[in-house]
Formats: C-alpha cells, sequence, structure tokens
C-alpha cells in the first residue's frame, strides 16, 4: 500500500528547488527519484501538483506518495565469516576491508548480510526488516573490525537503547594525515548531509545531530599520525567527517581526503578495533578487541621505515 509522507518547509529551505529538498528529507530517495515521483504527479502542494523545479515558499507543506516498496529477496550466500564471539542472542563478526553490510543499489550479493543468512538461517533479528535482518549498526565498505549483529528482536533492541544512551563502547584506530598538535582531544561538531552534496556528510549547523568523537595519539610519523578513536555518538562517516574537520582526514579516504592518494592503500586506513557492550540476556559485560588488519599494519611499518 503507498505512503502519503507530509513534509513542511522552513524559513531556511525557502528558494530551495522541490527535488533538493525532498531528496535531502526524505530517507532512501535520491534527487532522479524524486523528479519521477513530480512526474507521475504523486507531489502535491495545497492541491495542486508541483514540479521538480518548483521553489520553495514560507509556509510550503508537501504530501508526496510513495508508492509500496517492491520488496528485494536477500539470497544466503556461503561466504566466510571472521567471527570473534557467537551465542544465541548475538554473534561479533571482525569485518573485512571492502565488504558492504546490507543490500543496496549496486550491491545485492556478496554482502554481510548475505553471509549472515548462510550462517544463522532464521535467527537473526527482523526489526530492520529482509534487507538489513540483525544488523544493529553498520560500518562504512571500506572500513575493516568488528560488528554486533542481533540473532532475535529483544537483543537487537537492547543493543540499540545502548547505543542511543552512549553506553556501547565502540573504539577505532586509524593513520590520518599531519601531526595533530595535542595528543589527545575531542571534536564536538554537529554533522548532517552536505548542503549540495547529497552522498556526503558535513559538520553544519542544517538538519544536523550532535556529534562527539574522542581521539588519542598512538604514534606519530612524518607527515603522518595513527591515533585511537572512541566514538560517543554514531552518526554516518562521523570519524571520517570529523577528522576531515580538524585538517587531519583519514589516510586514503577517497570523500574527505585529499585528492592525491596514498600509495598501495585502497579505501580509507580506519578500523573498528574494539566494541564493549552489556550482554541483552546475562547483563554481563563483554568486550572484545580485534587485531589490526594487513593493510593497517603494512602501512604502519611502511611509514616506521620512512617509506612514505
Amino acid at each position: 500500500m503507498a505512503e502519503v509522507v507530509e513534509i513542511a518547509a522552513a524559513p531556511d529551505d525557502v528558494g530551495m528547488r522541490l527535488d533538493k529538498f525532498l531528496a535531502e528529507r526524505l530517507e532512501n530517495c535520491t534527487r532522479s527519484a524524486v523528479e519521477k515521483l513530480a512526474e507521475q504527479e504523486m507531489i502535491h502542494c495545497g492541491k495542486k501538483p508541483v514540479a521538480k523545479n518548483y521553489r520553495l515558499h514560507a509556509g510550503d507543506v508537501f504530501f508526496v506518495t510513495l508508492p509500496e516498496p517492491v520488496a528485494l529477496d536477500v539470497q544466503p550466500e556461503e561466504i566466510p565469516l571472521d567471527i570473534r564471539y557467537e551465542d544465541g542472542d548475538l554473534l561479533v563478526v571482525n569485518k573485512p576491508k571492502g565488504m558492504v553490510v546490507h543490500p543496496a543499489a549496486g550491491h545485492y550479493s556478496h554482502t554481510l548480510v548475505n553471509a549472515l543468512l548462510a550462517h544463522c538461517g532464521d535467527s537473526l533479528s527482523g526489526i530492520n526488516g529482509v534487507i538489513r535482518p540483525g544488523i544493529v549498526h553498520r560500518i562504512d565498505k571500506d572500513t575493516s573490525g568488528l560488528l554486533i549483529v542481533a540473532k532475535n528482536d529483544l537483543s537487537h533492541q537492547n543493543l540499540a537503547e545502548q547505543i542511543k544512551v552512549h553506553s556501547f563502547t565502540r573504539m577505532y584506530e586509524a593513520v590520518v594525515h599531519g601531526n595533530l598538535k595535542v595528543d589527545s582531544g575531542t571534536v564536538d561538531a554537529p554533522i548532517g548531509r552536505h548542503p549540495t552534496d547529497r552522498k556526503r556528510m558535513a559538520v553544519t549547523d542544517q538538519h544536523a545531530r550532535n556529534a562527539v568523537t574522542r581521539y588519542e595519539v598512538q604514534a606519530r610519523y612524518s607527515g603522518f599520525t595513527h591515533v585511537r578513536l572512541k566514538l560517543e555518538t554514531g552518526r554516518t562517516h562521523q570519524i571520517r567527517v570529523h577528522m576531515a574537520y580538524i585538517g587531519h582526514p583519514v589516510a586514503g579516504d577517497p570523500v574527505y581526503g585529499p585528492k592525491k592518494p596514498v600509495p598501495n592503500l585502497d579505501g580509507q586506513c580506519l578500523h573498528a578495533r574494539t566494541i564493549g557492550f552489556i550482554h541483552p540476556r546475562t547483563g554481563a559485560y563483554l568486550e572484545i578487541t580485534s587485531e589490526l588488519p594487513d593493510y593497517f599494519t603494512a602501512l604502519l611499518n611502511k611509514l616506521s621505515a620512512g617509506g612514505m
């Protein structure tokens, strides 16, 4: 059944094009998708359909008819998993660099979810639907490291609440550009969608959410610094955006880093090394740490030898 969504324009939105405005407000909806909705007269302001290039006015309220989503048939795939902890309620997997977490446009197979379906069968929480069964939180495709997966809805809700109230420990390690002036610090800056590029996030005051990242220097090299980072919040691309914001983007980051690539480094040098949480059934605190992956240690060895 189609869904009708009501979206009101704020004073800061006056003058913005409709397609850009709705692409930023509707979850998982691209600008081209908004254009198609407008062409099909599925976007109304008052009782009149509006075109994609309509310019917003003060007080505008839009009613968007979203067609019923087409269900995807996500198939189990026998892909090896590096499981670091597992019981009847959850598992912790060490995701390799380059693996997408769940199916999305352009990645409908060979994802972590495909592998989890083969490993767990029907024993995954259903809160996030068929596309993201069991997925409580995500890490980027080119970020390696630990990810927790819920096997039932009770565990999923409990773990999600821990993340919400910031009692869930998430420690990362990264190599960043430049030499940080202090050995430790905190980046407290709100993150929202980039004003002109929807595929990017940015530190902004517009439609942003608070974001806090703590960092601590582990080692210094010529032109680079090895840092440990703790997430106090979990915004999209948070570490990558925050480190770029303070002038020290993550090495190899193709989106927020310098255009000149780091030799022999495909994607950002960022590893989710430690997660800690209260077990949803036993109440015991569990903390799991993974070793740094080969690509990460190879870069550190090269930096130690002065080879960059």
